[in-house]
């Protein structure tokens, strides 16, 4: 599914965003956590130098001796507490130790030949400062959740301008409009977005124009050698007693073939045309299978092929039929091209029309093919310009008919086409 714009440029501030204040955050506490330990040990390193000119000065003042650690000690706030053996071989510095469960700051300094321990609890300052961290991180998960809607916020106010010229084309496809106004736009993008579309459609518009008018002349100049060469057949036909019956046969022939090329025409015309899809009526398609079948039982005969319906009488379905005509016309004759022997059965249920064939069959590489203009598997039986199912395509897709081949060389091929039935009510309506 895809998202929206204004979805995807929110969600990019967001992430912006969260990683900004994220950063911001891990950086303020690891510098407020240095600076903390650094002001500490400022503390203790002027503590101590007051503290050793102090002894200097009065050498009575030197702290007891402290035999666990074998220095003189001394703790500068907190209760007091026990310094472990562990800790007597510390050198000279300060140092951060676990005493009592409690991370305190010991200084060790050396004096006339002894040994100074002074203790720091700072425990109490560093739970307040640690507080003080925590609170920073809850203020930055407000903020990101500000960011949230400010961000949701700040996308819509940088997409509306291209959310209005999607509506306006909405429009003008839907013909409530003939052209985009750039004037609305503020945006220099978005006004040559609206300039290119506008010029685009005026292209199309006269591209399409052009069509119609190239179909309505090529509409006229085949329709009329088709309808003369009908026109002469049927009087040949009627006027000349010394044609033989195999001469007439011939005649119906060409005949059959000017009224399937005419029909052939008219929906290749109506594809042409954006409002034939409208065009419908309950169509009975038993007697279309049947038209449809009759243009080849002769040549089926010739070939020792049977063929089978399986349409009930009183299915109607809603089709133009005219192009409903074409298509079944172009799956008999390709299944009637591919087939030397065996079988063509057509059937038609639960909204289905199926044409299998006992023909050669379709290779599975070359079955996402079939549907090709001028595409011919490779080793096919049967003659043909590779256009039959192009174009049973192009109507299906037109009048919204879902079409489906499946194929097993060797074994034959089967299209199905799910047509709409007819409702009752109009099936009386056109009886």
């Amino acid at each position: 599914m895809r998202r929206s714009l204004r979805l995807k440029v929110a969600l990019a501030f967001f992430a912006t965003a969260i990683v900004l204040l994220g950063a911001q955050a891990l950086g303020v506490r690891a510098l407020a956590e240095a600076q903390e330990e650094r002001l500490i040990r400022s503390v203790i390193a002027d503590d101590m130098h007051d503290l050793l000119a102090s002894y200097q000065a009065e050498p009575a003042s030197l702290p007891p001796l402290d035999p666990r650690v074998r220095a003189h000690r001394s703790q500068e706030g907190g209760a007091r507490m026990a310094l472990p053996p562990s800790l007597a071989g510390l050198a000279d510095g300060v140092h951060e130790v676990i005493v009592e469960g409690r991370e305190v700051h010991v200084a060790v300094a050396g004096f006339k030949g002894e040994r100074i321990y002074r203790l720091y609890d700072y425990s109490a300052y560093e739970r307040h400062f640690r507080e003080g961290i925590n609170l920073l991180m809850v203020g930055t998960g407000v903020f990101v959740l500000a960011a949230v809607w400010l961000a949701y916020w700040v996308s819509g106010v940088l997409v509306r301008q291209v959310a209005g010229l999607a509506q306006q084309v909405r429009a003008m496809r839907s013909g409530a409009a003939s052209s985009v106004n750039p004037g609305r736009y503020d945006e220099r993008e978005v006004t040559e977005l609206a300039e290119a579309v506008n010029d685009y459609h005026r292209r199309m518009a006269a591209m399409v124009e052009r069509e119609k008018e190239f179909t309505a002349n090529v509409s006229h100049e085949l329709r009329t050698p088709l309808t003369a060469i009908r026109t002469s057949c049927e009087l040949l036909e009627q006027a000349d007693s010394a044609l033989d019956a195999k001469g007439r046969q011939r005649l119906r022939q060409v005949e059959q073939a000017a009224a399937d090329m005419q029909a052939l025409v008219e929906c290749l015309l109506a594809l042409a045309r954006e409002d034939t899809a409208q065009e419908t009526a309950p169509v009975p398609l038993a007697a279309a299978v049947d038209a449809a079948l009759g243009r080849y039982a002769e040549r089926m005969a010739q070939r020792d092929v049977a063929f089978s319906m399986s349409v009930p009488e009183e299915a109607r379905v809603l089709a133009n039929p005219s192009a409903l005509a074409v298509v079944l016309s172009n799956l008999v004759d390709n299944a009637h091209r591919h087939t030397r022997h065996g079988s063509i059965r057509v059937s038609f249920a639960d909204g289905v029309l199926a044409v299998e064939d006992t023909g050669s069959g379709i290779a599975p590489d070359a079955l996402p093919r079939v549907f090709e203009r001028f595409y011919q598997a490779p080793g096919a039986a049967g003659q043909g310009f590779g256009i039959g199912l192009s174009i049973v395509k192009r109507i299906c897709d037109r009048y919204g008919w879902p079409v489906r081949v499946d194929s097993t060389p060797g074994a034959g091929t089967c299209v199905t086409i799910a047509l709409p039935v007819a409702a009752l009510h109009e099936n009386f309506t056109n009886t």
